[in-house]
């Protein structure tokens, strides 16, 4: 399964009070679109605008730390 992942930046970096959109695809459509901000990481599901999921950066950590897969860094 292909991804495809489209990252749209709003004017400047680092990030302060405007989100990063990241567009992630797959062969079947559209998954959904990741937003990067200052506070914290939201995901808004394909077929969504509504309802995001949450999660604050020191969750999402520990997030990763439980359930990422580990790979060796570059």
């Amino acid at each position: 399964m292909a991804n495809q992942v489209n990252v749209k930046i709003n004017a400047s970096v680092p990030v302060k009070h405007k989100d990063f959109e990241v567009v992630v695809r797959n062969d079947n459509g559209k998954l959904g679109t990741l937003l990067i901000s200052k506070g914290n990481i939201e995901w808004l599901p394909k077929g969504n605008s509504i309802n995001k999921k949450r999660m604050s950066w020191t969750k999402f950590a520990e997030f990763m730390e439980d359930y990422g897969r580990a790979v060796k860094a570059n």
